[in-house]
């Protein structure tokens, strides 16, 4: 196996102005997020997502991704098709 020396990285100043500009736009939006946060607790309902009922939390998740279950049918016929024996 061939050894070569270390690659040199060198930091330029486009390089610190985009990580600035990153930086300062992650900022942005974390502030945002929390004064969502804060007006969504001040509505109640930050309560709802504090409560430990698992049917509750099961419930908030299934409207955030737009899932509706549909109770499944237990008679034999709705498993199999209409099979004659």
């Amino acid at each position: 196996m061939l050894r070569r020396k270390p690659t040199r990285l060198e930091l330029k100043l486009d390089d610190i102005e985009e990580f600035e500009s990153i930086r300062k736009d992650l900022e942005t939006r974390k502030k945002q997020k929390e004064d969502v946060d804060v007006v969504g607790i001040s509505d109640g309902e930050g309560a709802i997502g504090l409560s430990s009922d698992p049917k509750s939390r099961e419930q908030m998740i299934n409207d955030r991704i737009g899932y509706k279950p549909q109770p499944k049918p237990n008679n034999r016929s709705s498993q199999f098709g209409s099979f004659e024996f």
